[in-house]
């Protein structure tokens, strides 16, 4: 592989029919309110770990939780991840913040995440 390492899982983004009432379990379950409170996602914070909930699955449409893969560059991995047999699902777009992010399904379907923090 020629680019640098991941960076690890650092965020999961969980697909949620009723906001107020998954925000009210999530935060029971990680003992800390959210970083994020808006009609479109909640976030929270803990131990470095990123934990979205996304209303409707949002605009990606998610139907299960997605892990996203913090990556030094998106397009090189992206490119290597495709190359190896990944099909892109959603291509990099920005997400605000200097964040960007992709999606790739494996050969088996599963959704995997890539996010680049600038």
């Amino acid at each position: 592989m020629a680019g640098s390492p991941a960076q690890g899982i650092r965020t999961v983004l969980h697909p949620v029919s009723d906001l107020a009432a998954a925000k009210a379990v999530y935060a029971a379950l990680l003992g800390v309110p959210p970083e994020n409170d808006s009609p479109y996602y909640v976030g929270f914070v803990v131990g470095g770990q990123r934990i979205g909930l996304v209303p409707g699955g949002g605009p990606q449409g998610m139907t299960s939780p997605v892990a996203y893969w913090h990556v030094p560059d998106i397009e090189a991995r992206l490119a290597e991840v495709t190359a190896a047999g990944a099909t892109v699902k959603e291509p990099v777009r920005d997400v605000g913040g200097g964040r960007r992010v992709a999606t790739v399904t494996d050969p088996d379907g599963n959704v995997l995440g890539l996010i680049q923090d600038r």
